[in-house]
């Protein structure tokens, strides 16, 4: 009688412990759909800030060196058309120094995202004189005589890389709440402490050089940075989230100082933006299905796509 109960006992333990292993495998089992939909929500956010950094390593590194990806590494270009127009700038020693180490910042953002995600093939860019003419144009409502070129001096291609990180970090920012995987926001987080310090190195030179008159033009350096940034959010189309080097005391931080050499909300927080607000601007048309200004054919991977078929 005794070796029965034992015999019972045994048999019920037998059967728990299965039961548990059989339900614990399953459980296991259905992790890779989960992980599935994880990587494929993530995929589309991570390849879509590609198309900020092959123009950015490519305006940089042409900036600094009269060459891009084509030389550097055509393999990150995946057989993507090479840029229109990018030229090497006439920089002074320092800019073209600090010019240099974001051109190589963006390779190495390059391979790090094309590590995660397979990505997609360099865009059709247009990094010519008269694409960011054409911006400035549009900043100040009226036609530059002689047309803005950035690649001129060390003042106009700081003024231009003005326009490049900083849309890119508010990416950045916007897409981190929307990830799913652990990899995902660790890689975005990183994407974003170096944008934005470049972006901070860009608005701390030219804050040095805020009351500057950029000639032939008759207009300081920092009423630029206020007419580009009022554009941005005229195209982004969704409120204030960008803001020149110098603003009314009531806006700066805490409300207490005009200077404004990071940028931030009313707790000096990042802006975030989608990607559609994203398109809207670097597109220059404020409308994510109309693409031009420095995409002539328009961006590329899942995102962009869908609002171009």
């Amino acid at each position: 009688m005794g070796r029965t109960k034992e015999r019972r006992s045994l048999l019920v333990s037998t059967i728990t412990v299965l039961f548990f292993f059989n339900t614990h495998y399953l459980q296991v089992m259905s992790c890779p759909e989960q992980k599935t939909n994880c990587t494929d929500q993530d995929r589309k956010l991570l390849e879509f800030p590609l198309n900020l950094e092959y123009l950015e390593a490519e305006f940089f590194l042409f900036g600094a060196l009269g060459f891009g990806l084509d030389k550097v590494d055509p393999n990150l270009t995946m057989g993507g058309p090479s840029p229109i127009g990018a030229q090497k700038a006439k920089l002074d020693p320092l800019t073209r120094d600090i010019v240099l180490q974001f051109a190589w910042q963006e390779v190495g953002h390059l391979r790090a995202i094309k590590k995660t995600v397979t990505g997609f093939a360099r865009p059709l860019l247009d990094l010519s004189i008269k694409s960011f003419a054409k911006v400035m144009d549009d900043a100040f409502g009226r036609k530059f005589v002689p047309p803005f070129n950035p690649y001129a001096n060390s003042y106009n291609y700081l003024i231009a890389s003005y326009l490049v990180p900083y849309v890119g970090l508010t990416g950045y920012v916007g897409a981190n709440p929307k990830l799913q995987c652990p990899a995902s926001r660790k890689l975005v987080a990183g994407l974003l402490g170096v944008e934005s310090g470049q972006d901070a190195v860009i608005r701390t030179m030219l804050y040095a050089r805020a009351t500057h008159i950029v000639h032939p033009y008759g207009i300081t350096v920092a009423a630029f940075t206020d007419r580009i940034s009022c554009l941005r959010n005229k195209l982004g189309k969704m409120g204030v989230k960008d803001e020149g080097l110098v603003v009314p005391k009531a806006m700066g931080a805490e409300g207490h100082v005009a200077g404004n050499v990071l940028v931030g909300d009313e707790l000096s927080l990042a802006f975030d933006r989608t990607p559609e607000e994203i398109l809207r601007i670097v597109y220059g048309s404020g409308n994510e299905r109309v693409p031009g200004g420095f995409y002539p054919k328009g961006a590329d991977g899942e995102i962009a796509k869908s609002y171009l078929a």
